[in-house]
C-alpha cells in the first residue's frame, strides 16, 4: 500500500518515542524524512522520551528518564544517555500490558516491542536517538514506511525540506478506529502510534492512509 502523498516531497523532524499518529501520519505522507538526530538538545522537546497512550482512566503519559548533559546549551540529541531512574522499563511494560492487554491484536505484536522494556535495552541502545531509531524501524516496517528515511548530521539538512524540528507536527485529520476502552470513554485522538497498532493491527496502514489523505491543510502547505 502506498501510503506517500508527496513523493518529492521533504519533512525533517526531531526523534520520537513512540511517535503520535500525527508524527507517523507526516513520516508516511513524504517521500523524503529526515530524523534530526544531530539536532540541539532541548529539554523542552518532551516528545523524544515521552508518549501518551490509553490506559482504563483514559490519557496516561510515560516517559523515558535520561541523563542530563555535561552542557545544557552545546549538547546535541545524539549525545543524551539514557537513564536508569526507577526502572521505567519495567513500569512501561506493565503500563503496556495494563492498556493494551486487552486489545485484539497486542499478543501478536507485543513481542516486537518487548526487548526494549527490559533492563537491557539500556546497554543494547546507551543514547536516546539510538533506542528511538531502533523503535522507529520496528513501527515503520508495521506502518508501511516506504520513503527514504535518513538520520541528518550537523552538516547536512534537505534543503527545501519543511522543517519541524522541536515544533508539534500539525494534527492530522481525525480518523476514528476501534479502540477497546473507546464504548466508556470515548475515541481519543493523537495518541502513540502503538494505541492504533495495538487496537487494529495490520489495518495500521489503512487507518495512517485515511488520516492522509482527509488532511487537507496543513499537509498540503508543508511542500
Amino acid at each position: 500500500m502506498n501510503l506517500i502523498r508527496f513523493p518529492e516531497g521533504a519533512v525533517v523532524v526531531s526523534p520520537a518515542y513512540l511517535g503520535s499518529t500525527d508524527y507517523w501520519a507526516a513520516v508516511c505522507a513524504f517521500g523524503r524524512v529526515t530524523i534530526d538526530d544531530a539536532g540541539r538538545f532541548d529539554k523542552r522537546l518532551k516528545s523524544t522520551h515521552r508518549c501518551e497512550i490509553a490506559d482504563v482512566n483514559g490519557m496516561m503519559q510515560l516517559t523515558v528518564p535520561i541523563e542530563k548533559p555535561v552542557s545544557m546549551t552545546a549538547a546535541r540529541w545524539n549525545q543524551i544517555r539514557l537513564s536508569a531512574h526507577g526502572e521505567w522499563w519495567h513500569q512501561h511494560r506493565v503500563a503496556m500490558e495494563s492498556a493494551y492487554g486487552g486489545t485484539p491484536y497486542f499478543e501478536y505484536y507485543a513481542p516486537l516491542f518487548e526487548p526494549f522494556w527490559q533492563p537491557e535495552a539500556l546497554t543494547t541502545h546507551e543514547h536516546l536517538t539510538d533506542y528511538d531509531r531502533a523503535l522507529f524501524d520496528v513501527i515503520a516496517r508495521i506502518a508501511g514506511v516506504e520513503g527514504t528515511v535518513e538520520r541528518s548530521s550537523q552538516s547536512g539538512l534537505p534543503a527545501e525540506a519543511a522543517d519541524y524540528r522541536g515544533k508539534r507536527l500539525p494534527q492530522a485529520a481525525e480518523v476514528p478506529y476501534y479502540q477497546v476502552r473507546g464504548a466508556r470513554l470515548g475515541f481519543i485522538a493523537h495518541l502513540s502510534i502503538v494505541d492504533l497498532i495495538f487496537n487494529m493491527g495490520p489495518e495500521t496502514p489503512l487507518v495512517l492512509k485515511r488520516m492522509i489523505e482527509e488532511t487537507k491543510s496543513p499537509f498540503s502547505s508543508l511542500c
